[in-house]
């Protein structure tokens, strides 16, 4: 086949900055033979020499944090404060694993008949991680430090408009001591995903993306028996009581929407108010977004750059526009700036129909969506009408409420009380529906990618 390409366009004047040539398919069976070699030695090593590699690892990032960020800023447009905060986070997930892996995966002892019997904790192989350019190089290294501290290799396929980022996880692991080819950057398209799924070395698959993307990768997988893990999209309800502290709950809500340019797996994406704090939350919610800093993501002061491509604001557009069509009335933004680049404003939508896309679809971008609820009942059934699972959160000034209808009531992986949903490597992280099966950090993401193994001795 043809040798791919991979155009790298700055998001915020969509001019082409450099073309990157890809991985040939003799290329990846090239890369796949050696990382099965480097495999083998790798699973011998102790935790403490593999901690060794995340903990200098983590020093590295640290040290080029500047350098990572504006890579992650040119390619897909991230405001570079929050790039640089981005770095910061892999170094901690390099640290926390590092620091805990090998009692997250200690032997657990059972008694039986048998002499000794317990339970291990043995690396699998090769994992394929097909990863998504909104966060890219957190998304890698959340899967990357726990696969590698527990004995396995990964193969990393990256979104084909970050592949500087890309190279920069293999690089920073490198710069960390990890031996060459056990974690391998392939630059390759999605066409050439099966076949990397098809050699019979490469036992597991994780993706995070699009609902499509994980189908696409969980039926690939699933043809050849093997495992695989998938943080899909989103469509995360805040619910917002008649209790809640509405200046601080208008905060956490905006930061959330907004973050990363509003394009986020786990960002708020429907605010259901409650009827008796609907309109203050509404004035108030309009003004804090109005005040949020829109513009060039180089600058310090940023807060909501560019979308990372054209192609996909253009699709959050035109969910706008069905979405007023179907009734919705805008509130704020909603229109293309006239100017080159991605560019999509902070914009607000009310009065939406619940089979609009507002409410139905995935809005990947900086758009949200209000919604009145009669009472807490009719909050819960409107947050829970949905495909997806993947986070939500509850405001109120009750929190043993608020923790019972987090526990309880709300249908999501992560369910968060008076503050936004976010990943942390101390937590378990995923969904549940559409939104994904698995779970990635915490004590349960390093065993996803583990043979739980029984030892029996008579």
């Amino acid at each position: 086949m043809t040798v791919p390409s991979f155009d790298v366009v700055d998001p915020s004047t969509g001019a082409r900055v450099r073309t990157v040539r890809g991985h040939s398919d003799g290329d990846v069976r090239h890369f796949i033979d050696k990382t099965q070699v480097a495999w083998r030695s790798w699973r011998q090593t102790s935790f403490s020499e593999r901690a060794k590699v995340l903990d200098a690892t983590a020093e590295h990032l640290e040290a080029q944090r500047d350098r990572y960020a504006l890579c992650m800023t040119e390619e897909m447009g991230k405001p570079i404060s929050q790039a640089r905060s981005e770095v910061d986070k892999c170094a901690w997930v390099c640290r926390y694993y590092a620091e805990n892996a090998e009692s997250f995966l200690a032997s657990e002892h059972a008694e039986t008949d048998a002499s000794e019997s317990y339970v291990a904790y043995r690396p699998l192989g090769i994992v394929l991680a097909v990863m998504p350019w909104n966060f890219p190089l957190w998304q890698v290294f959340r899967f990357a430090a726990p696969a590698l501290m527990a004995g396995n290799a990964g193969l990393l396929k990256h979104a084909s408009n970050v592949p500087g980022c890309a190279m920069a996880v293999e690089e920073a692991l490198r710069h960390g001591g990890l031996p060459e080819h056990v974690f391998r950057t392939l630059l390759i398209g999605s066409s050439q995903v099966e076949e990397v799924l098809d050699d019979r070395r490469v036992v597991a698959a994780t993706l995070t993306g699009s609902t499509p993307a994980g189908r696409a990768v969980a039926s690939a997988a699933g043809e050849r028996i093997k495992p695989s893990v998938l943080e899909l999209g989103g469509s995360d309800a805040y619910v917002i009581l008649e209790d809640a502290d509405l200046d601080a709950a208008v905060t956490e809500c905006a930061t959330s929407r907004l973050l990363n340019s509003g394009q986020s797996c786990i960002a708020a994406k429907r605010f259901i108010v409650l009827d008796a704090v609907y309109d203050a939350f509404v004035e108030k919610f309009k003004a804090e977004v109005e005040g949020r800093v829109f513009g060039d993501p180089t600058e310090e002061a940023t807060e909501i750059g560019p979308q990372a491509r054209e192609d996909l604001r253009d699709e959050l557009h035109d969910q706008v526009r069905r979405s007023v069509e179907a009734g919705a009335r805008v509130l704020l933004g909603g229109e293309i700036p006239d100017r080159p680049g991605a560019w999509y404003p902070p914009t607000i939508l009310v009065d939406a129909p619940l089979d609009s896309p507002a409410f139905r679809e995935e809005l990947f971008g900086p758009v949200a969506a209000i919604f009145r609820a009669r009472d807490e009942s009719h909050a819960i059934e409107l947050a829970n009408d949905s495909t997806f699972g993947l986070g939500a959160a509850v405001f109120t000034a009750d929190t043993a409420r608020g923790r019972r209808i987090a526990e309880l009531e709300l249908d999501a992986g992560s369910c968060f009380v008076n503050t936004f949903v976010k990943s942390d490597p101390r937590l378990p992280f995923g969904g549940i529906k559409e939104s994904g099966y698995g779970r990635e950090l915490g004590r349960h993401g390093i065993r996803a990618f583990v043979n739980v193994k029984t030892v029996y001795v008579k």
